[in-house]
């Protein structure tokens, strides 16, 4: 039996057209103008015009839904990722926070855990752990007591205990010991990124040839030009344009980036190196004045206000309350970016960062089937995971 989604506005990385496809068992079958071959048995839904997208793919978030991937138990990563799945994610990486080696392995066991109790949620191929190894000169809204340079036995006993369920790490490139660190993350599969980092241009294009190919949350805790002498140096913003093979991600929630330098980002990175994130805390998803950034534990304070969480002397932001429509929300009729193109920064781009590109990302036969439908305001109404409706309808079926 096969599913057919018809008169679709279909999003593929360089366009919109309107057609069909569709999915048999957990892939996609077919893509393309016109109505499908159906057979008898067979699942029809009739968009109405609506769009169908591949599935969200979420690189860098902290939790939501009233839930941290911090708190360290299953319950609380099921709660946070469905809440996710709501807003169209289909591929979801929980991020940690610097924190204790305790907290650390308990965020790695509550992976684990929920990855094999999880029903009808999105995808969670591994964890990406933001920190410890940062500078505390960038430490934004982390908590300072916690951030300490990379130690060989410590890294060693996460990556081994943590073997199948890391799958990314953000570090400070200019920290002793962090290229021979950025070189065992490779060794073992692990995608090395840069942030919370001071680093110059110089420490940026030895850690790009270390295998560091990618910036974590662009602008935000990082280092921009200074002067020494009366001479500027490139620090890593800059260093992200320098280098064209570098990927970026930008937190697109309107707030953390004014949409012209959301604008400006794409046009000079371009699509397929700019990948979308909400970088998210626990209260996305919700409608709250204070959280807690972290678990619940040994967390911190944060207020919410102007739709965005501060720290509680509102000298910085303490990360996003957006979900992942809203960024391409913003991208889209904010920024003016087209929608191809927003999607694609949400979905294919994150998706070659982490290596996934052959797998999930676009909508193309043989791709997993992680599809979801929105209307032209962003609502998703819609979600299916590996060939299976997870979330909403699709609209009329038959």
């Amino acid at each position: 039996m096969s599913i057919h989604f018809v008169n679709a506005a279909v999003i593929y990385p360089d366009r919109v057209e309107q057609g069909f496809v569709t999915v048999e068992g957990h892939r996609i079958k077919a893509a393309g103008k016109g109505l499908p071959e159906t057979g008898q048995g067979d699942q029809v839904y009739d968009l109405r015009g609506k769009y169908l997208s591949p599935g969200f793919v979420e690189i860098h978030s902290h939790g939501a839904g009233g839930c941290d991937f911090m708190d360290g138990t299953a319950e609380a990563v099921i709660t946070a990722a469905k809440t996710h799945l709501q807003h169209g994610t289909t591929t979801l990486f929980p991020t940690t926070l610097a924190a204790s080696r305790e907290e650390i392995l308990n965020s790695i066991d509550g992976l684990r855990l929920a990855r094999r109790i999880m029903t009808d949620g999105p995808e969670l191929p591994g964890l990406h752990m933001e920190g410890p190894y940062l500078n505390r000169k960038q430490k934004g809204a982390i908590d300072e007591q916690y951030i300490r340079d990379p130690q060989r036995e410590e890294y060693e006993e996460f990556i081994f205990y943590g073997e199948g369920a890391i799958s990314r790490w953000t570090l400070a490139p200019e920290l002793p010991g962090a290229m021979e660190f950025a070189r065992c993350l490779r060794d073992h599969g692990i995608v090395p990124s840069m942030g919370h980092t001071d680093a110059e241009y110089s420490q940026v294009l030895e850690a790009y040839h270390n295998g560091i190919n990618h910036v974590t949350h662009l602008y935000s805790a990082m280092s921009g030009m200074v002067r020494k002498g009366g001479f500027r140096y490139p620090g890593l913003i800059e260093s992200a344009f320098c280098i064209g093979d570098l990927t970026v991600e930008v937190i697109a929630d309107g707030c953390h980036l004014p949409v012209e330098i959301l604008e400006m980002v794409y046009r000079l990175k371009g699509p397929e190196k700019v990948a979308l994130t909400c970088d998210s805390m626990r209260c996305a998803g919700q409608n709250v004045k204070e959280s807690v950034l972290g678990s619940l534990k040994n967390g911190q304070r944060v207020i919410i206000e102007d739709d965005v969480a501060k720290m509680p002397d509102r000298t910085a932001f303490a990360g996003s309350i957006a979900t992942d429509d809203r960024l391409v929300r913003v991208m889209y009729h904010r920024a003016r970016v087209p929608l191809w193109d927003c999607v694609r920064m949400m979905s294919l781009t994150p998706a070659s960062i982490m290596g996934l590109a052959d797998q999930v990302g676009s909508i193309m036969p043989g791709k997993t089937a992680n599809l979801i439908s929105f209307d032209e305001d962003i609502r998703v109404n819609g979600v299916m995971v590996q060939g299976s409706v997870a979330f909403g309808s699709f609209g009329a079926g038959k």
